[in-house]
């Protein structure tokens, strides 16, 4: 018990100090997150909200897909990346394994299937109150997509919320697609697995305080948007 109390804190003061090393790695998952929620958003978006409003043979398949997406496994998505940037791979001469942007790829595959699954709900849900009013203004379908989705707005935020939780407290993928190097690719997650298994339980705990935090900020965010969606809607 002594051990784990001095563990903590020292892992306290090397948040309260601003460790080099601690600052450096919260920096870097935070880029790297944000990167692929951003990216995962650009596309996800407006595809959500394509498929809420066509129908086309296969939609149902398309969708059942894409929920199902929403569980994929990390560790799958960082070998399906590993292979396409692995030297062998098609897109091995790009030299992207094992660098920052390997690791943006993997967590865009993992966000994207959870943003354009929820945005696709929601947006179906709004044109549905909508339909007639758009139908009646002459709105075509490709431009319905800008005014639901600004419409749509703070639900969306929660969304982008929630891919942004996903992706930085994801492990498996980064890892496989990152390698860990210290100084180039090792985010919070990685180095809390690699600082644990060495024993630097001061510098793991102090990354899994920050992780904590940076979680119920999240989910704060998400509840403060959500209670003010549901405000405007009374």
């Amino acid at each position: 018990m002594p051990d784990d109390a001095n563990a903590f804190q020292t892992a306290l003061a090397l948040i309260l100090g601003g460790d080099p090393d601690l600052i450096g790695i919260v920096a870097l998952s935070l880029q790297v997150s944000l990167s692929a929620v951003l990216i995962a958003a650009l596309i996800a978006l407006p595809l959500g909200a394509a498929l809420a409003l066509w129908r086309f043979p296969g939609r149902g398949a398309v969708i059942v897909m894409l929920n199902a997406l929403m569980g994929l496994p990390p560790v799958v998505a960082g070998l399906a990346v590993y292979l396409l940037l692995s030297r062998a791979g098609p897109l091995g001469e790009f030299g992207l394994l094992f660098t920052p942007g390997a690791m943006v790829i993997a967590q865009v595959i993992l966000v994207l299937p959870i943003i354009a699954a929820l945005t696709r709900q929601q947006v179906e849900e709004l044109h549905g109150e909508y339909r007639e009013q758009l139908t009646s203004l002459g709105v075509s379908r490709p431009r319905r997509i800008p005014t639901l989705l600004w419409d749509a707005r703070l639900g969306l935020t929660t969304v982008m919320l929630a891919g942004f939780g996903r992706a930085s407290a994801e492990v498996g993928a980064v890892m496989i697609v990152g390698g860990n190097i210290d100084g180039v690719t090792r985010v919070m997650t990685t180095a809390i697995v690699l600082e644990t298994s060495k024993g630097n339980l001061p510098l793991a705990l102090g990354l899994g305080m920050v992780l904590l935090v940076l979680v119920a900020l999240v989910n704060a965010a998400a509840h403060l948007v959500g209670e003010t969606a549901q405000r405007r809607l009374g």
